[in-house]
């Protein structure tokens, strides 16, 4: 008597379950329609399992970066396509796609973006950001006055150490809006744990209307400015932005307020984007 041939399928409850066990949603969720879609497209066995990963890991790379975008907490969608780079002739394109590679992320390096109110730091400092988290780092955002009041808070309720352990965790660290308003030297010196904290250990980006020469005068001691950027430009890219601001622009095109005279100023194009290495040490003045 011929022997009875095993069924060539497997039932539908029991391929659910072990498709939840493998923690492999995106196929359970479409596998109907994937397995139709192979059939039309005659694809072979193999051809129909390389599909369907392709299809999960695409899914869990999807959920991967919108949840790692809504923990960043970037206060608006800026990128880099975005950026009018015609408009700030004071920036190399080249060298902005060249930090959009986050390999300096990946070496525990800084960026300093640096220049007056409107040029266009924080739209540069969030789309680096999302670059990153396209590249599968895991990013933080928050103004410079928001991240010290975090520290006082936890340093006030005696958890410090727990909230500098928090804010080493994700590679970069954008603190954005440094030098809007001066620290008290308490903060400073909170400032300067977090920045030792993450000391080639990870990633920091942080925009300034202060040059590097003004931090004494931001941290309100000249000493704890120092470490600071001891830390900060030891292995450091910094960008400076010379240009008008966009907000101004757009109002002199409306004619709401009037173009300053000749020669107020700095001249546009006048930057530069320079990587700072070995240990270097600014000495800021008061």
């Amino acid at each position: 008597m011929p022997r009875a041939k095993k069924p060539s399928y497997v039932p539908t409850d029991r391929l659910d379950e072990m498709l939840v066990r493998l923690k492999l949603s995106g196929i359970r969720e479409q596998i109907d329609s994937l397995l139709d879609e192979a059939a039309r497209s005659d694809l072979s066995a193999r051809e129909t399992l390389t599909m369907l990963c392709e299809r999960e890991i695409a899914r869990k790379d999807h959920r991967r970066i919108e949840m790692a975008l809504k923990l960043a907490h970037f206060p608006a969608v800026k990128e880099l396509a975005n950026f009018d780079f015609e408009a700030q002739p004071s920036i190399d394109p080249k060298q902005i796609r060249d930090l959009a590679a986050s390999r300096w992320i990946a070496n525990g390096e800084n960026v300093l973006l640096l220049g007056p109110p409107g040029v266009g730091k924080t739209h540069l400092a969030v789309a680096l950001g999302r670059e990153a988290i396209m590249a599968g780092y895991t990013v933080q955002f928050s103004t410079a006055v928001a991240l010290v009041a975090m520290l006082v808070k936890a340093h006030s309720d005696k958890r410090l150490d727990e909230k500098l352990l928090a804010l080493s965790k994700p590679k970069l660290l954008i603190v954005d809006e440094l030098g809007y308003l001066p620290l008290e030297p308490d903060a400073a010196h909170l400032f300067f744990q977090l920045v030792s904290r993450r000391y080639e250990a990870g990633a920091m980006l942080i925009t300034s209307n202060r040059s590097v020469a003004e931090w004494g005068t931001v941290f309100a001691d000249p000493v704890v400015a120092t470490a600071i950027l001891d830390r900060l430009l030891h292995h450091s890219h910094v960008l400076t932005i010379r240009g008008d601001s966009y907000r101004l622009r757009a109002k002199r095109k409306s004619g709401l307020i009037k173009p300053p005279p000749a020669g107020d100023g700095p001249p546009v194009g006048s930057a530069s984007l320079r990587p700072v290495t070995g240990g270097t040490t600014n000495q800021p003045q008061s």
